[in-house]
């Protein structure tokens, strides 16, 4: 009969999960059976039985002592530990413990001989592990197929979590029901939101579940996601951890991280701390194999099918447990009578905790009364509505104390109020100028030995928690942050009188002037500007009338435009734009700088009427200001006429643009001046959208070449200028050069800009367009539906660039016989435009003439008849009839008259489409060949042969001669394929 292995019950605070859960693996791989047995020591009365009684079964106990032992002098503590006097001895050969705390053990738990783990490496862990329990460790751990457990002491490859707080107390249930509702979702998406009302703990609870669980994951990522562009900043950060280049815009970034987390085979956690909009931050959910924690006030994030667990205050054996752990010299009954008056608010506990602790003979019965039935006057601070007159009391306290205690500690605390909460940047204080700072604040920087004192101060009297990194001679560490909880820092502030927060205010702005380091398009000043951001509302540097001030929040406006965050700063210069214009006036120079990016997001964001109202507006203000200078009217009408190209205003677009375009070479100089350039490109791409496709090839072609001399061939203004030749070339039927040049543009996209680059998507989308024309279908389909599905994640399914690239698409799935795909696709972009733009917007119309040539083709001709001709007679009316979508509507209009069986109303709209095809674009161009091509199938159907014939051959002759014998176009019209137009919008 074989013998049973030996059995190990190992029994573990829920501190020590990860070491739990780490011995148990190591036992079982040398053959051991394991139970494990969580020891809850804040619910659960002390007493021998319970621990002899887990020696009711076979084999032996392991005790994993840790920081919960270092208690067992006091209270109920100090019961566990008479528990364990009692229970040890008589069972001696059957109870072996293991350390994983790094401080001596009192008297009651060190004798149990405990084997030390913590500072080891796993390997001799593993073999003094054994030895306690009489296994000795033969070899190396054995090689699992499957993946192992790390060893707790050493950290995930990729983590950037907070600190532990080695304060943190109870919470048992809900970081087992976190854990259990990450461990259902498998090898899914697992999303659980904490949700709890402020000051409940629950960034404590999620940095505890991190760190308590840390050995299952490979990936632990952290955001702050409080403030939307701070949050995608940090989720964007992780790129590089995952080995992912730099890219100029934060979406590209991100659907990146998103890329790689979705197919890993990396355990992965993020953490969305303080995430209190879903619909802004649901970006920042990743898909794939790992789990997602959010801290947040809202349930609504259940909409967005996160599991949803609250967090309620502690009870109050946590509360008593906690209390007596943060300050030593309160008993339990103490501790029970503060957490009665703070309503067990973590939040509170922990500050109260901390003054009683740190005010040593202050009596705690007077203490506890004050907070019940005190004034918050009698301690200098006004009562308000918006907190319990208890907290009130309790915090009123803490400030007065800290008044008349550390007046220097009390100034920096009322400056730090000025920051955002979520992450009070002290090392900007560190590096702000001396005549920045009251000078008695500039003397605390200024000496790091104070300064440090100071901070720890601050920290003991609030707990604001601090966050260290490495000095700057990488020798020390500094504290670099620290966290201001929302409910205290609102506190503060408005507590302060209204001259204090005037000063707090404007030095607040002096240090973030400071700290600006005014080049927003350098990637090395992202993470800066980033850093920037979420102090500008707190600081009061959106309502400053100060100059340098202003400059930035405008370099900030510029650089969320840099990155391609144009909700956030749409909203960013919108309150700019209202603050400052009641302030300064409508023409004062950073009003209309702030204007101009306004209606620049607004236009990224399709949003073009507002936009339009907004152009209009400051234009005409400009203009009617004699005195306004020439660079603002310049870049009133470059972005008024960007917008109108927008909305299909193409003529008085290009007017505007050919106005701004010489009155900058006159008052700027000519062609080598960037912004002259900048001017006439758009231009160009204004005589694009006319329709005059050989004058805007001219003049992309030639600010191009300046841009090669000006900037080299690898900037990204220059790939633009190569990107929009290419796309001329094309449209003017030169495929072989389109091809040529979009092919050498996309990989240097790719090298400059990222793959995941707007830009980089434009410029493949052009490619696959460029690799169609040229008959290889198959490789365009996959890239553009590639293209599509990365537009579709990071602007969604209404952005313009998602529309442009969906509307070829459809046509491409057409192009292959996928009908019924193809029509859907081709049915919603019609419906997406229509809606943003307006029916009788070109692009709308462009979209429903897709429609129609696709309605043609799956058995119903009279309604694509219907839906053709109402399409033609819109788009002339929209762009006029001498221009090439018009004469590509005619076309389609005979094609679906031919198949209705109207064969003399296919020859007469053929014939007018190869007149008109004749004047826009000439002769030798494809659209030219395939109206001559399907009036010569008409012509045919009609029974005029010879003219047919005749016609045929002079088509089949002309197509050889552009495009050549074996080109796909030309072996489609010898073949008799009937011809027809699709609607390609262009980029904006």
């Amino acid at each position: 009969m074989t013998e049973k292995p030996e059995h190990v019950t190992v029994v573990f605070a829920g501190l020590s999960q990860s070491w739990a859960e780490w011995i148990a693996e190591q036992f079982e791989a040398a053959g051991r059976t394991t139970g494990m047995v969580r020891w809850d020591p804040v619910h659960r009365a002390p007493s021998a039985s319970a621990i002899t009684g887990l020696l009711g079964g076979h084999g032996r106990v392991l005790l994993v002592l840790d920081d919960w032992y270092l208690r067992f002098e006091s209270g109920r503590n100090e019961a566990w530990g008479e528990a364990l006097r009692l229970a040890v001895p008589p069972h001696r050969d059957r109870i072996a413990a293991v350390s994983v705390t790094t401080r001596p053990l009192p008297e009651d738990a060190a004798a149990l001989d405990p084997i030390g783990l913590r500072g080891l490496g796993p390997e001799e862990a593993r073999r003094r592990l054994l030895a306690a329990v009489g296994a000795e460790a033969t070899g190396p751990a054995p090689v699992e197929l499957a993946r192992s457990r790390r060893f707790p002491d050493d950290r995930p490859e990729i983590w950037n979590s907070p600190r532990r707080n080695r304060r943190f107390t109870g919470r048992e249930q809900v970081l087992e029901r976190l854990h259990d509702a990450f461990a259902a979702g498998g090898d899914q998406t697992a999303v659980v939101a904490l949700h709890g009302p402020s000051g409940v703990g629950k960034t404590q609870v999620a940095t505890e579940f991190v760190h308590r669980f840390a050995g299952e994951y490979d990936i632990v990522w952290h955001v702050s996601a409080a403030v939307r562009a701070a949050a995608r900043e940090q989720f964007a950060a992780l790129a590089e951890e995952l080995g992912i280049r730099a890219d100029h815009e934060v979406g590209g970034l991100i659907e990146a991280v998103r890329q790689e987390l979705r197919t890993t085979r990396r355990r992965w956690l993020v953490v969305l701390d303080g995430a209190e909009e879903p619909e802004e931050l649901e970006s920042l959910v990743p898909e794939g194999p790992g789990h997602v924690l959010i801290t947040t006030r809202r349930t609504a994030w259940s909409q967005q099918g996160a599991e949803l667990v609250g967090l309620p205050p502690f009870d109050r054996n946590e509360s008593v447990a906690f209390a007596c752990r943060r300050a030593s010299r309160l008993t339990e009954e103490d501790a029970d009578r503060l957490a009665d008056a703070l309503q067990d608010l973590p939040l509170l506990l922990d500050q109260m905790a901390a003054w009683l602790d740190n005010n040593p003979t202050a009596s705690v019965g007077d203490y506890v009364a004050d907070i019940r039935t005190g004034d918050p006057n009698d301690f200098g601070v006004l009562p308000s509505k918006d907190y319990p007159r208890g907290f009130q009391v309790a915090w009123a306290i803490t400030l007065n104390t800290l008044r008349e205690q550390s007046p220097e500690v009390d100034e920096l605390l009322k400056l730090l109020a000025f920051f955002s909460p979520d992450v009070v940047p002290v090392r900007l204080l560190q590096s702000a100028r001396a005549s920045d700072l009251p000078p008695h604040l500039a003397e605390l920087v200024a000496e790091p030995s104070s300064w440090n004192t100071a901070l720890r101060t601050l920290s003991e009297a609030t707990s604001m928690r601090l966050e260290y990194e490495t000095g700057p001679r990488m020798d020390i560490l500094t504290v670099g942050t620290l966290r201001m909880h929302r409910l205290f820092h609102r506190f503060v502030r408005t507590s302060m009188p209204p001259d204090d927060r005037k000063k707090a205010s404007a030095t607040a702005c002096r240090v973030l002037v400071a700290a600006d380091p005014r080049e927003p398009a350098s990637p090395r000043n992202w993470a800066r500007y980033a850093e920037l951001i979420p102090h500008l509302d707190q600081s009061g540097a959106l309502d400053s009338a100060e100059e340098d001030v202003r400059e930035l929040v405008l370099n900030c406006i510029e650089y969320l435009r840099t990155r391609g965050e144009y909700h956030d700063g749409w909203w960013l210069s919108r309150q700019a734009v209202d603050r400052w214009r009641e302030a300064s006036g409508p023409t004062d120079r950073t009003v209309l700088v702030a204007v101009h990016q306004q209606a620049n997001m607004l236009r990224r964001l399709g949003r073009y009427a507002e936009a339009e109202t907004v152009g209009r507006d400051v234009l005409g203000r400009l203009t009617a200001d004699t005195g306004a200078r020439v660079i603002e009217v310049l870049r009133a009408k470059d972005g008024l006429a960007g917008t109108l190209m927008a909305l299909a205003k193409y003529d008085e677009a290009t007017a505007l643009f050919e106005e701004a375009a010489e009155e900058a070479a006159a008052s700027l100089g000519e062609q080598e001046v960037p912004r002259t350039l900048a001017i006439r490109s758009n231009l160009a791409v204004a005589l694009g959208l006319q329709g005059r496709y050989e004058d805007s090839l001219r003049l992309h072609r030639s600010i191009l070449e300046a841009r090669v001399g000006l900037l080299g061939g690898r900037n990204p203004l220059t790939l633009n200028s190569a990107l929009h030749t290419a796309w001329m070339l094309r449209l003017l039927g030169r495929y072989d050069e389109a091809l040529a040049i979009q092919d050498h543009n996309c990989r240097l996209h790719r090298q400059v800009l990222d793959k995941n680059h707007t830009q980089t998507l434009l410029a493949e989308h052009n490619l696959a367009l460029c690799l169609r024309r040229d008959g290889n279908v198959q490789f365009a389909r996959a890239m553009m539906r590639k293209v599509r599905d990365r537009l579709v994640k990071r602007r969604g399914l209404q952005h313009p660039e998602t529309l442009m690239v969906s509307a070829d698409f459809a046509m491409l799935l057409r192009y292959e016989g996928e009908l019924s795909q193809a029509r859907e696709l081709a049915e919603s972009t019609a419906k997406l435009y229509g809606a943003q733009l307006g029916e009788d917007h070109p692009y709308a119309l462009g979209a429903r003439a897709n429609v129609a040539l696709i309605q043609g083709e799956t058995g119903n001709p009279g309604a694509a008849v219907r839906a053709a001709q109402a399409t033609l007679d819109a788009m002339a009316g929209a762009v006029g009839d001498g221009h090439p979508w018009t004469v590509g509507c005619v076309l389609n209009t005979a094609l679906a008259r031919h198949r209705a069986g109207d064969t003399a109303g296919a020859v007469r709209l053929g014939r007018d489409a190869l007149d008109r095809a004749r004047g826009v674009v000439g002769e030798r161009h494809p659209l030219t060949l395939n109206c001559m091509a399907g009036l010569a199938q008409d012509l045919h159907a009609s029974g005029r042969a010879d003219e047919a014939d005749a016609l045929r051959q002079q088509v089949i002759g002309a197509a050889t001669e552009l495009l050549g014998e074996d080109h796909a176009h030309t072996r489609s019209i010898r073949e008799g394929v009937r011809p027809y137009w699709d609607f390609e919008p262009q980029p904006i």
